[in-house]
């Protein structure tokens, strides 16, 4: 092999391993380090199934509490939320409230 295609067959080697390098260097930046990585999908998916978790929860309170409303309160339920909610009571009567934690 003469001088020249020792150099030529070196350079075209030399191109090959550099581009690769810069393929694999250009993957590695767009999979772990830029704005649009990996790792922020998996994180924004799993934050968007948690808030969906929340928002179905919250739907389903919602659709108890119309449910609650549409019906007309007796006597017994506005005396419960009097004795419950505001600590109302009888005359005569004494109101320990309970607090508990959560």
């Amino acid at each position: 092999m003469a001088l020249t295609e020792r150099i030529s067959h070196f350079v075209q080697r030399s191109r090959t391993l550099l581009l690769g390098v810069a393929i694999a260097l250009v993957a590695i930046w767009v999979l772990f380090f830029d704005s649009h990585s990996i790792a922020t999908r998996v994180q924004l998916m799993a934050e968007r199934s948690a808030l969906s978790a929340d928002n179905e929860a919250l739907q389903a309170q919602i659709d108890a509490l119309e449910i609650t409303l549409s019906r007309d309160p007796t006597p017994q339920d506005v005396e419960k939320i009097a004795r419950e909610e505001y600590l109302m009571s009888r005359p005569g009567e004494t109101v320990y409230p309970v607090i508990t934690e959560k």
